[in-house]
């Protein structure tokens, strides 16, 4: 059945949303400027967006202590470590295919967060792994991303998701990521216990 009211144009777009204000346009940069560096340094999380060839997307979070993504080229590019995880490797299979990445750096208590979008590289440079080291440990691999477009997003998502107001968070939650892999296999109690504790250990011993 046709939905008589799906938007198919930009004049339907902005008949809804109407036009930006003027000044909108001042916030786009094609680098990151020293405020934009300011708070990426102050930032110990980023969402990184990539897609294949056929345009199927991905968003992965990357995470480590603030500052782990370095700024350089005056601030034409940033460098990101790649540390540990589950291996799918779903984003670098997707930045070879298709180079382009979009980013959301967010910093904690922050209503605003830091949109940078790009290409980007992969590189195994030993001096680059060392440099990027956590922990004890050199990064396995290090993205670099030549930056096309940054800019502020405004905070209202997180006010009105409250993300930051402790009071609004879900008592005691889990994601239920065991229990939903121990479903998936058909197993029981003792396979979710076993694998809720390989989590944990990874969590504790593989960062």
């Amino acid at each position: 059945m046709s939905d008589p009211h799906l938007i198919r144009t930009p004049a339907d777009l902005r008949a809804v949303i109407g036009e930006p204000k003027p000044t909108i346009a001042a916030k786009l940069f094609d680098h990151v400027d020293a405020h934009a560096s300011d708070f990426i340094a102050h930032s110990p999380l980023l969402l990184l967006a990539t897609a294949d060839a056929d345009g199927r997307l991905d968003v992965s979070p990357k995470g480590d202590a603030p500052g782990f993504v370095e700024v350089t080229g005056g601030g034409r590019t940033l460098l990101l470590p790649d540390r540990p995880g589950n291996k799918l490797i779903y984003g670098f299979e997707n930045i070879l295919r298709n180079p382009r990445v979009g980013m959301i750096f967010v910093v904690p208590g922050v209503t605003e967060t830091l949109r940078v979008n790009g290409t980007a590289e992969i590189t195994r440079d030993p001096g680059l792994l060392e440099r990027m080291s956590a922990r004890g440990m050199k990064a396995l691999l290090v993205t670099r991303i030549t930056v096309e477009e940054c800019f502020f997003h405004c905070g209202k998502a997180f006010l009105r998701s409250s993300l930051w107001d402790a009071s609004s968070w879900p008592e005691g939650y889990r994601a239920p990521l065991a229990r939903q892999i121990s479903a998936r296999l058909a197993g029981n109690d003792s396979l979710e216990q076993a694998i809720d504790e390989g989590l944990a250990e990874s969590y504790r011993e593989r960062l």
